[in-house]
Formats: structure tokens, C-alpha cells, sequence
């Protein structure tokens, strides 16, 4: 009889086992964790102002042409950036963070640019932060709007708006210099505070290896 016993817990024993290893719990590659964590968000609104320099001409341009078509207009070219901001108009401002990325000239009868953009800032506060952009630019318009689509570390789950306004550009070289006040809503430090709930597979994992554990107890005492 204790034969027996003993080899029904063998094989329960690695039936447990095997199910463990083999059959992970649901949720490995996608896990619904809405439910199982109560999110605490304190949500603020931060207003960003800076201006970007977009240079093109001398030994070190920030702003380089990559594509376009002969005999377009203009319509199509790509050019990809990576441009300094900085505190105040000038250049020799304190850099707070760099504008990384590429736009192209999407309209064919005026110049408005669509931008893909990264916010990257190096200094202060949101050091290690960033904003993307993802919109269109008329830039002929005084004051140009622009969505902010996103970001990381302290603006994660970021939302908002840019205001672009140009305040110098030579129409020779294409260098400019433009003023954003950038308005965005994210969350305190970019955390949000969860319950200590487990999650549905977290708790499966546990009563799984709960069982194993109690299996085998029964298993050395036969």
C-alpha cells in the first residue's frame, strides 16, 4: 500500500513538474496588468522654453540634406538634424539638450515641413528626459503647433503641444533660430505608485511551485 502511495505522488510529482516547465503561465509575451496593479498617477503640466538652432552652412552644420528629388521645388527633400537648444537666442546660451531627428518638405505649392523629432535633454531637471514630435510645421506661420506624442524617463506617458516661432533665419544659408514653448502633461517624475497586488500569472506561479512544494514533502515522508 505504501508502494502504491508512493508511486502515485511519483507521478504526480512530475506531472506538476513537467506542467511547470512545459506550459508557462498565460501572460509570458503579453500580460493584462490593469486590473492587478491600481495605478496611483499624479498628473502635472510642464511648460518647457527653449530655442533651437537649426544650422546648415559652416564647417559644422546641425542640419544636413540626406535625399531629394532634381527639379521638385524642394518637395521631398529630407534633411536630418541634430540641433542644439538652449536657454536664451544665442548661441553661446547654456545647451539644455539637443533636437534629434529628420524633416521633409511634404507640401508641393508652400514650405511646410513634416517633423520627427526627439526632445533630448541634457541639463536640469529633466536631464535624461525626452519629448518626440511628430507633426506639421507651415513655417511661414508667426506661431506653428505641433503635437507631442509621447517621451521617456521623467515624461513618460507624456502629452502636450509645441509652439514653434521663428526669430531669425537667413534665407541665404537656410540657418535658423526658433523659439518653442513646449506645454506637456506627464506624471510626478514619470513613476506611478501600484498596489502590491499580485498579478493573475504571478499567483498561478506561486500556487504552482505551492504544489510542488507540498508534493515533495509527501514524497520524502513515504
Amino acid at each position: 500500500m505504501a508502494s502504491l502511495l508512493k508511486n502515485i505522488l511519483t507521478i504526480t510529482f512530475y506531472f506538476i513538474l513537467s506542467s511547470s516547465l512545459l506550459h508557462p503561465s498565460n501572460g509570458a509575451y503579453s500580460e493584462d496588468v490593469s486590473k492587478a496593479s491600481s495605478m496611483i498617477r499624479v498628473e502635472k503640466t510642464t511648460h518647457l522654453h527653449f530655442f533651437f538652432h537649426d544650422l546648415h552652412s559652416g564647417k559644422s552644420p546641425t542640419a544636413i540634406k540626406i535625399t531629394g528629388i532634381p527639379n521638385s521645388g524642394g518637395f521631398g527633400d529630407v534633411y536630418v538634424m541634430d540641433n542644439a537648444l538652449t536657454e536664451r537666442q544665442e548661441a553661446t546660451s547654456n545647451v539644455v539638450g539637443q533636437a534629434q531627428g529628420m524633416y521633409t518638405l511634404a507640401a508641393q505649392n508652400q514650405p511646410v515641413f513634416l517633423m520627427v523629432l526627439t526632445f533630448e535633454f541634457t541639463q536640469g531637471e529633466f536631464s535624461g528626459s525626452s519629448l518626440s514630435v511628430l507633426g506639421r510645421n507651415p513655417i511661414m506661420d508667426d506661431v506653428r503647433e505641433m503635437p507631442i506624442i509621447g517621451g521617456s524617463g521623467q515624461f513618460r506617458y507624456a502629452n502636450g503641444y509645441a509652439l514653434a516661432h521663428t526669430v531669425w533665419a537667413d534665407p541665404t544659408t537656410s540657418d535658423a533660430i526658433v523659439e518653442y514653448n513646449v506645454y506637456v502633461k506627464h506624471y510626478n517624475n514619470g513613476e506611478v505608485a501600484a498596489s502590491s497586488t499580485p498579478s493573475p500569472a504571478t499567483r498561478a506561479r506561486a500556487l504552482s511551485f505551492l504544489s510542488l512544494f507540498l508534493f515533495s514533502s509527501l514524497f520524502l515522508m513515504y
